[in-house]
């Protein structure tokens, strides 16, 4: 496994597993404790996924040491301006005293800042180890950082290479700030590409871990999600061979701006 070490000198294992649309209890449960069997030790969750519970259940269960577990949960939109209750809720149903990754979930308007405030008090009295953001545009990172005291440690937000965002990544590394990418398999929807398929077959990996190690090797933090033992095994065995240059250029060129999530970038 590796580890990326975060502006808060918190070290946050560079591959984590993604809990979003894992229905609680079984389903999500069941998952976490597959990815935690299999060697995983960042679990990515949020209050709205509803599975914060099971995901709790998963780490107490799994009877590893707590502090080997790198668990990242999210503020939720109506949450705002109740940072606080919303931060003690994730605690509770976690079954945890600590969350080593707390990140504003949307970019909301008029909200957004006084939220950022509200988290940076948390981080100060060190009851949370690290603080971010997710789904924040360049724009949105340009007007939080003007008006608030800390850098956030990561922009969790949508990346795979047929939305390669470079200009954002290439933002975040200037100012410290790791970029986390979920939706890393674009939600399975460009497995059949042949450029990703020739790679893969010329290494002997599947599709899904050629898009894995494509965005580690561009320093960032990745979230794969599945259901599939099988599967979750897979994406997990991404540390044995490395994309070449050339490959990686060629991944690059497949961008067309293509998402399979909710788009941030019009929101004021």
């Amino acid at each position: 496994m590796e580890y990326k070490e975060l502006n808060s000198k918190n070290n946050i294992p560079a591959l984590g597993f993604g809990t979003w649309q894992l229905k609680p209890i079984k389903e999500a449960y069941n998952s976490v404790a597959s990815a935690l069997e299999k060697g995983y030790r960042h679990i990515d969750t949020a209050h709205i996924y509803f599975n914060e519970g099971s995901v709790g259940k998963a780490v107490q269960d799994s009877k590893i040491k707590r502090e080997d577990i790198f668990i990242t949960t999210k503020l939720w939109n109506w949450d705002h301006k109740k940072v606080e209750e919303a931060y003690q809720k994730s605690l509770k149903k976690l079954k945890v005293d600590y969350i080593d990754l707390y990140l504003i979930h949307f970019p909301v308007s008029k909200t957004r800042i006084d939220a950022w405030k509200a988290m940076e008090t948390i981080y100060k009295e060190k009851r949370v180890k690290s603080i971010g953001v997710s789904n924040f545009t360049i724009k949105h990172l340009e007007e939080l950082m003007s008006k608030t005291d800390i850098v956030p440690a990561v922009n969790q937000v949508e990346f795979h290479p047929f939305l390669y965002q470079k200009d954002l990544l290439d933002f975040c590394n200037k100012h410290g700030i790791a970029l986390e990418a979920y939706s890393p398999l674009s939600h399975g929807k460009r497995l059949d590409d042949h450029t990703l398929q020739d790679i893969a077959s010329a290494h002997k990996k599947t599709v899904a871990q050629v898009m894995i190690r494509w965005s580690l090797q561009h320093g960032n933090i990745v979230i794969p999600k599945s259901r599939n033992p099988g599967r979750i095994k897979q994406n997990f065995e991404v540390f044995d061979f490395e994309l070449s240059e050339i490959e990686m250029t060629s991944i690059n060129s497949l961008n067309e701006n293509y998402r399979t999530c909710w788009d941030p970038t019009d929101t004021v």
